[in-house]
């Protein structure tokens, strides 16, 4: 007995130290996930600056989201699936939204809040804002939906975020996922309506992720709503793609690692800001600011700002560095519910040898700032196509390609090269065809998400 009662000891000691291992692994993981912090980095074209005469410099400031923690429970996600089941949804389209929609909400947890607004020319909620629980129930719902009449886009919108409300406490993170094949035609259905719509939405923390499916909805009206909101945009020309699209969006959506994001830039006092390119912000005197909804986990969100240094700035500081931008970022951690921040300085110095300056060169913020420039230029011109300026159009198509290849060559850029590329063929289809509402929507979509930096880095 004495002999068994060793090894009994022996081995509830084993496996006492085993777990104790484990749980320490895991406390670790859940002490360390909330501090998976967001990087900040300040960056300039070129390091160093010609030391005669006035320069305007690119800032990039970047943030630079960690991985999602592991070992421990995501924030939960309050999902809103708005779903245009209008006549024109009909046959294959309805059918792969209601895959889409399901695919969706198998993703989701118990800990998650799911609603479901299906719209035509009435509004009406199918799954009003519930835990997933009942997922077979769900499902069900879902699969009853049939095309209905016209568009009620913006009541439909509008309906979605009052089942997010339901449950709009900070706990959760609150997306709006809304799927239109067409116009609105019910209701208010201007770009200038939805944006004020996104515009409000963003203030209670709800994004909105717009799907067009096929050529025709306005895609004006679907970018604005998500550019306001700070959400994603997705052309969708073939209905089959949607559930690709959907898994795509709520993988975003469940890896959030900071939200409520406000940056702040600094220039010193002879740095003058001139604009920003690209994203949405604001400047007052000598700060730069912007803000995002959320951050996904491995995602890098920057903005770019032109700055003009002057002349006597550079000859005050020649042979030395030069502080240029001071940035700083904080944001919500919603693993460990506090507000946290972090901070970054950029320098620059000048030399009059023009060798160093070339060498100085940051291919990756020049690269950057000329993908923005570009996706400006694609804006420019399908409002001189709108116009029905066709030349003016093809012409500014083709002097950002132009630009993007000389920038691009001499700096060995392939990607800038392939941009280029890809921009003179649209401007030749466009010669050729016109402004196809497939081209529209093409420029239109690739401007939004080369701006807001849709895509994990």
């Amino acid at each position: 007995m004495k002999g068994i009662y060793h090894m009994t000891a022996k081995k509830w000691f084993e496996r006492s130290m085993m777990v104790l291992m484990c749980l320490l692994v895991v406390f670790a993981d859940v002490a360390t996930a909330g501090a998976g912090k967001v990087g900040m980095r300040v960056e300039t074209d070129r390091t160093i600056l010609p030391a005669d005469g006035d320069r305007t410099v690119v800032i990039k400031v970047s943030l630079d989201a960690p991985p999602p923690p592991r070992h421990v429970e995501r924030p939960p996600v309050n999902l809103s699936i708005v779903l245009d089941r209008s006549g024109s949804m009909s046959g294959d389209k309805i059918e792969k939204a209601k895959e889409a929609a399901i695919e969706a909400v198998k993703h989701l947890g118990h800990q998650d809040m799911f609603s479901l607004v299906i719209y035509d020319h009435n509004v009406e909620t199918l799954v009003p804002a519930t835990p997933v629980r009942n997922l077979d129930g769900i499902i069900s719902k879902i699969r009853s939906i049939e095309p209905g009449g016209s568009t009620a886009l913006f009541g439909g919108v509008s309906q979605g975020a009052a089942e997010i409300r339901k449950n709009g406490d900070g706990r959760f993170v609150h997306r709006i996922i809304l799927l239109s094949d067409g116009l609105a035609n019910v209701g208010p259905q201007t770009p200038e309506d939805l944006g004020r719509l996104g515009a409000a939405l963003i203030k209670e923390r709800i994004s909105v992720s717009t799907v067009g499916v096929g050529t025709d909805y306005n895609e004006d009206l679907m970018a604005r709503l998500s550019q306001n909101s700070d959400g994603n945009i997705y052309f969708v020309e073939n209905s089959s793609a949607l559930p690709g699209i959907f898994n795509a969006e709520l993988g975003s959506v469940l890896s959030v690692v900071a939200k409520d994001v406000k940056v702040i830039i600094e220039v010193p006092e002879d740095v003058i800001p001139v604009s920003i390119i690209g994203r949405e912000g604001r400047i007052k005197g000598k700060t730069v600011e912007f803000s995002m909804n959320q951050l996904y986990g491995n995602q890098e969100k920057f903005a770019l700002v032109e700055v003009k240094v002057p002349r006597n700035k550079a000859g005050k500081s020649y042979g030395k560095d030069m502080e240029i931008a001071h940035a700083r970022v904080t944001y919500e951690n919603p693993v460990s519910k506090t507000r946290e921040q972090a901070e970054a300085r950029g320098k620059v110095s000048f030399s009059q040898d023009e060798k160093k300056v070339k060498r100085s060169t940051n291919v990756a913020v020049v690269r950057d700032y000329q993908l923005n420039l570009n996706a400006l230029a694609q804006e420019k011109a399908i409002n001189e196509s709108d116009k029905g300026k066709k030349k003016e159009a093809i012409s500014t198509l083709k002097s950002s390609a132009a630009q993007l290849k000389s920038v691009g060559s001499a700096m060995n850029d392939e990607k800038l090269l392939k941009e280029a590329e890809m921009i003179e063929q649209k401007a030749d289809l466009i010669e050729k065809e016109g402004m196809s509402k497939k081209s529209r929507k093409m420029l239109r979509t690739e401007s939004y998400q080369m701006k807001n930096q849709q895509y994990e880095k």
